[in-house]
Parts: structure tokens; C-alpha cells; sequence
């Protein structure tokens, strides 16, 4: 109605609103990351999400994580020890801790493992956090560099795994009465 923009190219308005969130939050320093968060909340036209997506992949998102790559320095922040100690204990909390939920789930053991080795993938988001406490002073450059490293290499390990499994023929999850949960009736509780 009132908006040219909007009414024109969804697409367009959802970019000035981001920019718009990203100003505001650049002057109260906030992190702009935290912005555009909210900014995609905002966005909450179906219509317009998928033309916003697009974009966003075609352009924000290589940008940003090019950013990532350029605030690390491996020469200076690389410790081999820190990255093997975290990757190892927070990767088998991790894994133990959702083979045990699935078990007690009822899945089968071949799907929780792969459960395990999915859930273990720290990714985008991994590194979205990694680069907000980095930015908020909460962790040094050495812990920002190695919860990035993390989250590349748990991605890359659980990709490996789920390629072998689908290589092999194996199912994902098995679709058998056994190893699907079975869902508890809702009750009232009086």
C-alpha cells in the first residue's frame, strides 16, 4: 500500500529493512550478526523468503563467511593442542551424549550413529557463534580460531560418514516398527 518498495520487489525491502537493522546496530554496537538475524525474522513473508534466499546465498552469506576466513591468522592463533583437546572431548560429549538419547529413543544402532555423527556437525552456525563471542570479547583468538577450525572439520567428517553410508546402501534411518519410536497418546493431566 504505503510501501513502493515492498510492493515492487519484495526482495528489495527485505534488503533495505536488513540494512536498516545493520545501521542501528552498528551505531549502538551490537553485533551485526545479531542484526541480521533479526532483520530475517522480520522477514517473515513466505513469498518474499525464497527470492531473499537466493540472494542471500548468491551474495550475504559468501561475503560474511569470507569475512570469518580474514579475521583468522593461523600463524599466530593455531594452537595443534587446544583444537585437539576440544574437538576431541566436545566431540565425544557430544556423540555419547545423543547415542544415548537415540538409544533411549528406541532407534537402532546404525541409526544412532549416524544421529551422532550428524548431530556432532558444528557448521554455519557453529561458526556464526564462534564469530559473535569473538566479537563480543568473550573468547580470545586462539579459542575463535579453534572453534572455527571445529566447526569445518566436524562438518566435513559427518559429510565423509554420510557419503560411506549412502555409498554403501545403507538407509539413514530405518524405517523398520522396531526402531521407529513409538509415540506416546497425549494425556490430560487432571
Amino acid at each position: 500500500r504505503w510501501n513502493v518498495i515492498a510492493r515492487r520487489s519484495g526482495v528489495a525491502w527485505h534488503i533495505v529493512v536488513l540494512f536498516a537493522y545493520v545501521s542501528i546496530a552498528s551505531l549502538l554496537n551490537v553485533s551485526l550478526v545479531f542484526a541480521a538475524f533479526l532483520a530475517g525474522i522480520a522477514a517473515k513473508r513466505k513469498e518474499s523468503v525464497e527470492p531473499l534466499s537466493s540472494v542471500s546465498f548468491a551474495v550475504f552469506i559468501p561475503i560474511y563467511f569470507a569475512l570469518v576466513g580474514y579475521k583468522l591468522d593461523l600463524a599466530k592463533t593455531f594452537s595443534l593442542t587446544m583444537l585437539a583437546v576440544f574437538l576431541l572431548s566436545a566431540g565425544a560429549l557430544k556423540l555419547a551424549s545423543v547415542w544415548i538419547a537415540a538409544k533411549c529413543a528406541g532407534f537402532g544402532s546404525l541409526d544412532r550413529i549416524n544421529l551422532a555423527i550428524a548431530t556432532n556437525a558444528r557448521g554455519g552456525p557453529g561458526i556464526v557463534l564462534a564469530s559473535v563471542a569473538f566479537d563480543a570479547g568473550i573468547i580470545n583468538a586462539t579459542f575463535y580460531t579453534t572453534l572455527i577450525l571445529i566447526a569445518i572439520i566436524t562438518s566435513q567428517l559427518a559429510g565423509f560418514w554420510l557419503e560411506i553410508v549412502l555409498r554403501k546402501g545403507w538407509p539413514l534411518l530405518e524405517e523398520t516398527e522396531e526402531s521407529i519410536p513409538a509415540v506416546a497418546e497425549p494425556r490430560m493431566v487432571a
